[in-house]
């Protein structure tokens, strides 16, 4: 079996779960690997017992998430718009699309770093530091954005690209790279008996890797040239209306929402603050550690995105429904089982990160009232995975603004109120319960015009 008969074998024949899997598992590895990377920098600037550094990783953490605006953008709606017209055979339009992407990437992470070097101060005050924790949260964002935003964005864009085509595998290979080599550079650049750079050096690390993955894709692609339909070359760029508003009609919703992503954390981690560096700290582990479940919703919605577009195109709405129920079961059994692991050792998993008394009370307090919105959070992200597969940015973009704006920023506010700190950590939980509810009462709805009608109307 040749290479394109492997591909159609995946998407159109290949039993469901064989298929879910082959596709989601490389992409939920590296998610999680992702975290690992995102958590090594917590766990080794958490080893100097300085929670001003520790807080500095933190509030720098929302510039860092606004870079998932750009991979958003370029990422899921190019990969969106590529495998559904790998599903129609266009591959004219596959070719031009990656390159409109990729291209499209290195300007956008260029504007980033210029806009971030010019305005870093207020953005600094923006973020919530204090006259104590700027310095190290300057030197953090030096290197992870001002000079490392690039690389950064456009690892993560490559390998949306790669897994649009069905090389799940390759993808996860590409950011396993980066976020290994993080790893490993992490405590030689923080730690003491290394260079001793603290935030710094865990900004350092992660530009030297980012770039060490870019260069894995661009290798691959030049390995693999004759082999696949990607393409970065600057010939097959183009601002054609159907390429670009293919590509934004699912990307621009799919950045905002993650710019809203970025409005509601900055919200939170300045209610936080006032509460002192300790409280950031200890919210921020909390969120980190969150994170990894989090990051397994979101592999597993991504690594099934293109098997739904892929079938939503070729209209076999049949498959397409089993690979979102099966996917759906699965997300669920593992969230509910992570949720109670996470409810039990809270305070074991904080001081993981952090051996302080202050820091693990709160801590674990934080972690228990966020733990129970990753079930919930499962449902929404395969809701929104479907809606960007399909081409649906508009409806994605209102699960979004419902999301944040309608929900969780209200519920920040409601819950400092009602309960003083520790009720900050319950508003994502609330949100995410409502946000559940409506994603099911949506698809419910979808699937019945599908089965009814044959299309959408």
């Amino acid at each position: 079996m040749n290479e394109k008969q492997a591909k159609t074998e995946l998407f159109e024949n290949m039993p469901v779960p064989r298929a879910v899997y082959t596709m989601a598992v490389p992409t939920v590895i590296s998610s999680l690997i992702m975290v690992l990377y995102n958590l090594a920098d917590t766990y080794f600037v958490g080893m100097l017992a300085n929670p001003i550094q520790n807080a500095a990783v933190t509030l720098a953490a929302p510039t860092l998430m606004a870079f998932n605006a750009v991979n958003n953008l370029f990422g899921v709606g190019s990969s969106s718009l590529m495998s559904r017209a790998l599903g129609a055979r266009d591959y004219d339009t596959y070719k031009k699309c990656s390159s409109f992407g990729f291209w499209c990437t290195i300007f956008s992470g260029v504007l980033f770093s210029v806009g971030c070097t010019v305005f870093l101060t207020p953005l600094l005050r923006l973020l919530g530091t204090t006259a104590e924790t700027m310095e190290a949260t300057a030197a953090y964002m030096k290197w992870t954005v001002c000079i490392g935003a690039v690389p950064s964005i456009l690892n993560v864009v490559m390998a949306y690209l790669v897994r649009s085509e069905g090389n799940s595998l390759h993808a996860s290979i590409g950011t396993l790279s980066g976020c290994l080599l993080n790893i490993v550079l992490d405590p030689i650049f923080i730690l003491p008996w290394g260079f001793n750079l603290g935030a710094a050096g865990a900004g350092i690390a992660t530009f030297i890797s980012n770039c060490v993955a870019c260069c894995y894709f661009f290798t691959l692609l030049f390995v693999r040239r004759n082999k696949t339909y990607i393409s970065i070359s600057p010939k097959d760029f183009t601002l054609n209306k159907e390429i670009a508003g293919g590509v934004f009609s699912v990307g621009v919703p799919a950045a905002i929402q993650n710019l809203l992503n970025v409005t509601s954390m900055t919200v939170l981690n300045n209610f936080t603050a006032m509460y002192g560096s300790t409280a950031v700290a200890a919210m921020g582990v909390a969120q980190k550690i969150a994170q990894v479940p989090i990051q397994i919703s979101m592999g597993l919605s991504q690594g099934v995105m293109p098997l739904i577009s892929y079938n939503y195109t070729s209209q076999n709405y049949n498959r397409m429904k089993k690979v979102f129920t099966f996917s759906a079961r699965i997300s669920l059994i593992a969230m509910g089982v992570i949720v109670a692991g996470c409810m039990v050792f809270s305070p074991q998993l904080i001081k993981l990160f952090m051996n302080n008394s202050d820091i693990i009370a709160m801590g674990q307090h934080f972690l228990r009232a966020q733990a129970p919105q990753l079930v919930f959070l499962a449902m929404d992200f395969l809701a929104v995975g479907v809606f960007q597969a399909c081409g649906m940015g508009r409806l994605s973009l209102v699960f979004a603004v419902l999301r944040k704006i309608i929900l969780e920023i209200p519920f920040i506010y409601l819950c400092d109120w009602i309960y003083p700190m520790y009720g900050l950590a319950f508003s994502r939980t609330l949100a995410e319960i409502v946000m559940a509810v409506v994603a099911l009462l949506v698809l419910k709805k979808l699937f019945g015009q599908l089965d009814s009608q044959g299309h959408l109307q």
